[in-house]
């Protein structure tokens, strides 16, 4: 990672070795730019561990596209042997602005050769309930038949009202347990059809990390690590079963937080 770790501790009670694995790791850093560096290397670091077969890896949009865009071709050993997929995807053309795929497909995927047929895609032209069904099937069929999924390495977004993939606060589909991939045709955020990967798939995973940007995000970014709400937000309820979770904000992100984190700063 770029530049020293040093242990940051705010208010509240330190987190204990004991607890590590159950409690996320916070880590802060100067910019995006430091930021992204952190989190190529932590792909990067996944992808070794992940042994001789393939590395599973599921993707958010947004501004994360440009972040891996720029640091992660360089930090990826073997891209021939990954496996691509989309936490949640937007059932519009796959070249509209508005897809996830299509972003990946001008920023990032010409610098990192991943086979095609290693790129699990939406097909936008089925209804939004027969293109979630169609993209389970075909992460099964991506995962060997495994009923349930495991990514080696979720990166996940956070919106400012605390949703993340396409499970948004107070929806229905936040108590979903059966399907891997549901639809929403109600979207809060524009546009309103898009499939989502579900928080049994979210939590199956082996690593999962969040990662957040800019002071938009702050306030809610102390709610979902120090808040103890009845009713948690969406990106609050993910907290893998036996996976390792990190949270990769940068200083604006973070200037509510009164946990301890692990503050990065330049060499």
């Amino acid at each position: 990672m770029p530049g020293s770790s040093v242990p940051r501790r705010g208010g509240g009670s330190a987190s204990s070795s004991a607890a590590a694995s159950a409690s996320p790791q916070v880590s802060v850093f100067p910019s995006p730019q430091e930021l992204g560096s952190a989190l190529a290397q932590l792909v990067a670091q996944r992808e070794a561990q992940s042994g001789p077969g393939r590395f599973s890896l599921g993707l958010s949009g947004g501004s994360l596209v440009r972040i891996l865009a720029q640091e992660l071709p360089a930090a990826a050993a073997s891209p021939a042997r990954w496996l691509l997929a989309f936490v949640d995807e937007r059932r519009v053309p796959l070249e509209d602005p508005e897809s996830n795929f299509g972003a990946y497909k001008t920023y990032l995927l010409p610098k990192l050769a991943v086979p095609e047929d290693q790129i699990v895609v939406i097909n936008p032209s089925l209804s939004v309930e027969e293109a979630a069904a169609d993209y389970a099937a075909k992460l099964k069929e991506a995962f060997q038949g495994d009923d349930m999924p495991v990514f080696d390495l979720l990166i996940l977004g956070v919106g400012p009202d605390g949703h993340t993939c396409s499970l948004f606060p107070d929806h229905p589909l936040l108590q979903e347990r059966e399907k891997i991939v549901a639809a929403i045709s109600d979207s809060p955020k524009p546009p309103p059809e898009r499939i989502t990967l579900t928080l049994p798939v979210l939590n199956a995973a082996r690593s999962v990390v969040f990662v957040a940007t800019g002071d938009s995000k702050a306030a809610v970014i102390k709610r979902i690590l120090e808040g103890d709400e009845e009713n948690p937000l969406p990106a609050a309820l993910v907290q893998p079963h036996t996976g390792k979770l990190y949270w990769f904000l940068d200083e604006p992100a973070a200037k509510e937080l009164t946990i301890p984190f692990e503050k990065h700063s330049i060499l």
